[in-house]
């Protein structure tokens, strides 16, 4: 089958069965990692309601979420500005116990075509207020995220002119799960690190059973903490899409130290984050982490021959596809093809000889050659219409199928380790079931 060249544009006119998930649900599920938010999408019913139906599948939680109930007539005749304001006063008066610390405001298509000018609305709203354009007809689930990071950054940071020189910022890619982000939180903290995570859903859609659930955003951030992201001494900034976020925070204060990796999964990378902070703190890592890596370098040995010996599918958000690329191929494993929601210069560091832009149709042309997909629930129902018996590993938005995913963790040396056995055990499945 020939190759499809990976290109800034999709290389059909119409998805079939996408995987593509828009801006301005990541732009809804940044504003859930920060705490007592209140996401409102301006936009119509539909928009809110899918949001909030996807997201209380996936993660099996309660979902904040609210709309400006805007109609393709209202936006003609009334225009949005009105709807912004009386949607706001409509929720605070009917949930008076609410106390929103911050209105969370991201634009739909309807809005956007319409031309709807969201930040003039700051000045009339008594409430902090952050508005994002997170058009739904272009970019996808991880722009809209890191979109509203950087607009969080923007409007909310202060500038200053010092440091605090055991501070750390960080700013995970929307593909991480609530655990992720706290496990390398801890981590940080392990080096006596004072370390925040933007967007936070570490507290916010990680299973805890709490009262109030679904209300408000809960993350582990708050709007004074945004405030004062600046005097940070480090921002680490994981996943390509977030850098522009990063970029936002070193604008508030030339001080602050930069940071990038693409993902924290498999040997090396993690290896340069720890001596990063080895070096930043001047100690030796704690026990676990050395344990933790020695767990890895045992699973790598343990998988080589599985992984090694078998070729893989990987679709998903460009930021999720290269770090399991580059922990798969760590092994010897063959990625045959990556499938991405969207286009990423990130894409093309891949050495993946099929790397598009597409979606599931374009998936099932592909799977005769390969055997273990990783990729969201919807692969599952295809793979069962195959002739060949291929391994799933769910991973991406969304996972209707599996029960705590807000706790599967794939970064670090501990879950980089859990990856390796998940995915080497799906394969002797299916090589004992053949």
């Amino acid at each position: 089958m020939e190759a499809i060249k990976l290109s800034k544009h999709e290389h059909k006119p119409l998805q079939i069965n996408p995987i593509k998930l828009s801006q301005p649900m990541g732009a809804a599920l940044a504003f859930m990692g920060v705490q007592n938010c209140l996401p409102l999408m301006h936009g119509s019913q539909g928009c809110a309601s899918y949001t909030k139906v996807f997201y209380t599948r996936h993660f099996n939680e309660p979902i904040a979420m609210y709309n400006t109930s805007v109609s393709d007539i209202t936006a003609v005749l009334d225009g949005g500005d009105y709807s912004i304001l009386m949607a706001i006063e409509n929720i605070t008066q009917k949930n008076p116990t609410l106390n929103p610390e911050l209105i969370g405001l991201c634009s739909t298509g309807l809005t956007e075509t319409k031309g709807d000018d969201i930040k003039s609305m700051a000045k009339d709203v008594e409430l902090p207020y952050c508005f994002v354009h997170t058009s739904d007809y272009e970019g996808g689930l991880e722009s809209g995220w890191a979109l509203t990071a950087k607009a969080l950054i923007e409007q909310h940071t202060k500038e200053v002119t010092e440091c605090r020189a055991n501070k750390i910022v960080l700013l995970p890619h929307v593909s991480m799960q609530p655990i992720e982000v706290e496990k390398i939180k801890d981590l940080c903290a392990g080096f006596g690190c004072e370390v925040l995570a933007l967007p936070d859903l570490s507290t916010s859609l990680d299973g805890y059973l709490s009262q109030g659930q679904g209300k408000l955003g809960a993350g582990a951030i708050g709007i004074t903490d945004i405030e004062n992201l600046a005097t940070s001494a480090c921002v680490v900034s994981i996943g390509a899409s977030m850098q522009i976020a990063a970029k936002a925070l070193l604008a508030k204060n030339e001080k602050i130290e930069h940071l990038h990796f693409d993902h924290l999964m498999g040997l090396d990378t993690n290896d340069k984050f720890v001596s990063f902070l080895m070096q930043m703190r001047q100690i030796d890592p704690p026990p676990f982490i050395k344990r933790w890596r020695g767990r890895l370098q045992d699973a790598m040995l343990d998988t080589h021959f599985l992984i090694g010996s078998s070729h893989f599918m990987v679709m998903g958000e460009p930021d999720m596809c290269v770090g399991i690329c580059a922990l798969l191929q760590s092994v010897g494993g063959s990625v045959d093809v990556v499938i991405s929601t969207v286009y990423s210069p990130v894409l093309e560091s891949l050495d993946v000889a099929n790397k598009f832009v597409g979606d599931l149709e374009d998936a099932q042309k592909y799977f005769k050659d390969v055997d273990l997909v990783i990729g969201n629930f919807h692969v599952e129902r295809l793979l069962h219409q195959e002739e060949k018996e291929i391994a799933l590993v769910l991973r991406g938005f969304p996972n209707y199928e599996e029960l705590g995913n807000a706790l599967k963790n794939d970064q670090l040396y501990e879950g980089s380790t859990y990856v390796l056995f998940e995915v080497a055990n799906k394969l002797r499945e299916i090589r004992h079931h053949s």
